[in-house]
């Protein structure tokens, strides 16, 4: 069986790569997070290992399997997705996002992974991790499935609104680097998400983003609009995170609509049963893209150490997949290649 551990054994020098999962974040927690770290175990090397913080009697009772590798670190509290975040830092220092995060801060550990409270992750990260000096503002992106096949990353989807101009320039620079880094896509393109191309268009926040993004270190293609996304006209879309949110929760909700259309045809009679289930296999893989547990989690860029975000409804494929996506940032160090980035003069920016 996995072993329990102490803040203090954690604490020891040299110690493999750490990812933190939030064991009791979730709508399935422990069960998916439990399953999705020993799937995740089978594909990552031996220098690395995942402890799973939250009650240690639960989480306990879905181990099945027996590794080393996994250790369980005790934590009392739970925070639930209603939770305020503003009260977390203060009066939820035992509960597993709390205790997580602070062994990522300590040096304890190297990434963090949580289908908790997003608000509550996000605000928590923000303040127990602070930010990559250099950073305005943190923010989160998410992937989308594009018509080239290659997707497109929209940031900030949630972490900001009323964003000002210089903090959407660095979404754009955080945004280029995880792309470049995690997609392997040398000098990626990024877009403005606008209501037309035309450099005079939008707000005036808008205008002033670009004009900052012309000057920028990203190779900026221009305004883009909402159609542009799932076209893959660039790699990257930036926007502030009003706009990116209500995006990224329609894009959601479209498998959702095909597959009750499709079972409503399925239910018309036996002919159209008979085609739906010739052609499910079919369905099946073209619509594979559109599921957010391929992608795992997004990732809280701007943040002083690793933070993926997951799905509160996300399966162990979903934990599996953020594990991942979590180690490999902290192999890339992308947070290292954003601060470098970012590592210029910013007396023109903060003036905006």
């Amino acid at each position: 069986m996995s072993t329990t551990t102490t803040i203090e054994a954690l604490a020891q020098t040299p110690r493999p790569r750490r990812v933190v999962v939030d064991a009791m974040g979730g709508d399935f927690a422990p069960l998916n997070e439990v399953q999705g770290a020993f799937r995740a175990l089978e594909e990552l090397g031996p220098e690395v290992e995942i402890i799973l913080v939250g009650r240690e009697a639960d989480v306990r009772k879905h181990i099945t399997a027996t590794s080393s590798r996994v250790k369980i670190l005790n934590a009392t509290d739970v925070v639930g997705m209603g939770d305020e975040p503003s009260s977390i830092v203060k009066h939820r220092k035992d509960s597993s996002l709390y205790i997580g995060l602070d062994l990522v801060r300590n040096g304890h550990a190297d990434a963090f992974v949580s289908s908790g409270n997003t608000g509550g992750v996000m605000a928590t990260a923000t303040m127990v991790l602070g930010r990559i000096p250099g950073v305005s503002r943190p923010t989160i992106g998410s992937f989308f499935p594009t018509t080239t096949g290659r997707p497109t990353l929209l940031v900030d989807v949630g972490a900001n609104v009323d964003s000002k101009p210089r903090f959407l320039h660095d979404f754009a620079v955080m945004g280029s680097v995880y792309t470049e880094l995690m997609q392997g896509i040398a000098s990626p393109t990024v877009g403005l998400l606008n209501v037309g191309e035309e450099e005079g268009k939008g707000t005036e926040v808008v205008k002033e983003t670009y004009a900052l993004l012309k000057q920028s270190p990203v190779n900026f293609a221009g305004n883009v609009e909402g159609r542009d996304i799932l076209k893959g006209t660039v790699d990257i879309v930036v926007c502030d995170g009003f706009e990116g949110n209500i995006v990224l929760k329609f894009a959601e909700s479209i498998l959702g609509f095909l597959k009750h259309r499709f079972v409503s045809y399925a239910n018309k009679g036996l002919m159209q049963k008979l085609l739906i289930g010739a052609f499910k296999p079919v369905l099946k893989r073209v619509l594979s893209g559109m599921d957010y547990q391929e992608y795992g989690g997004v990732p809280l860029l701007g943040v002083n150490g690793v933070v993926i975000i997951g799905h509160g409804s996300g399966s162990p494929l979903a934990i599996k997949n953020m594990i991942l996506k979590a180690e490999e940032m902290v192999r890339k160090d992308v947070n290292g290649a954003i601060q470098r980035k970012l590592a210029a003069p910013r007396e023109t920016r903060d003036q905006q």
